[in-house]
């Protein structure tokens, strides 16, 4: 049964509850309840349930090394709660029992990580032990499935607060990928110096696609060197051109022969939010132009 909490003034020094974690997942299929003994504060002796199914809005976040996953809920009914579950430091979350968990993110070196807040409510320290059964993690912190329980005692205190929480997501979309090919021809242009390169990149997903780097040659024991960029509107199914002009950064004009050319392709990745680069040392021959 659901049931509303009086908000009153929380006891601690700083609550870290109520905010949703930067790049969260909406939960497709998911919940979280708790009920807790009389006198538990969090609780408040009260029983309280929250479900996809019930039209409640579940997030979840975790951290890309797998140590800590953090569950919000907003409810239906305007309550708002956050479980977050952390292994100890250095560690990643697998399925096992974790005892003498304290205060997340206050939690000593070697010990787990636990804290149930929300409505008003927090523990300025706490106690207590939790249970993943069950943990499925995709790529950069994607979280598959979740299954824990867990049990919260604050200030020290005998009454404790108890629940479970369940996560069922879809399977993980794989991360983007990029291709990136550098032509082994190019024009040095006898008008201005400049070093005329091209290539094609091809992407898994459509992506705006940023390409940066520097040519090199050395000619008569001078270096002649020029940084490039350039972007390409990258969608799958077939190689996109690109084409790039470096400068020199002296005053000697890039000429015909070889030249290295380091070339760097970064794209956003629009599932993830996270940058993916790859990168190409390649050695191209200019020709008078």
């Amino acid at each position: 049964m659901k049931r509303a909490a009086a908000v009153v003034a929380v006891p601690v020094l700083a609550v870290l509850v109520g905010a949703v974690p930067a790049q969260a997942q909406t939960v497709a299929s998911g919940s979280l309840s708790f009920s807790g003994d009389p006198g538990d504060w969090i609780s408040g002796g009260g029983t309280y349930a929250y479900s996809t199914d019930a039209k409640d809005r579940l997030t979840v976040n975790a951290t890309e090394d797998h140590n800590h996953i953090s569950v919000s809920v907003s409810g239906f009914n305007s309550d708002w709660w956050s479980l977050d579950l952390a292994a100890p430091s250095g560690t990643g979350l697998v399925a096992g029992t974790y005892d003498g968990a304290t205060r997340w993110p206050f939690q000593g070196a070697g010990a787990p990580g636990l804290d149930l807040s929300g409505n008003g409510r927090g523990c300025n320290t706490l106690t207590g032990t939790f249970t993943v059964q069950n943990l499925v993690f995709g790529p950069k912190g994607y979280v598959q499935t979740l299954d824990a329980t867990f049990e919260q005692h604050c200030e020290g205190g005998a009454t404790a607060a108890r629940g479970e929480v369940h996560i069922a997501n879809p399977t993980a979309p794989p991360e983007l990928g990029i291709g990136l090919k550098v032509a082994t021809d190019g024009t040095a242009s006898t008008l201005n110096g400049n070093a005329y390169l091209h290539g094609t990149v091809d992407c898994t997903a459509a992506a705006k696609v940023t390409l940066s780097g520097t040519a090199t040659q050395v000619k008569h024991n001078v270096i002649i060197r020029g940084n490039y960029s350039a972007q390409a509107d990258c969608t799958p199914g077939a190689p996109v051109p690109w084409t790039a002009v470096a400068v020199p950064a002296g005053t000697t004009p890039f000429q015909k022969g070889k030249a290295e050319v380091v070339t760097q392709a970064t794209a956003l990745d629009p599932v993830y939010n996270s940058n993916v680069s790859v990168d190409d040392t390649s050695v191209v021959t200019l020709v008078k132009g």
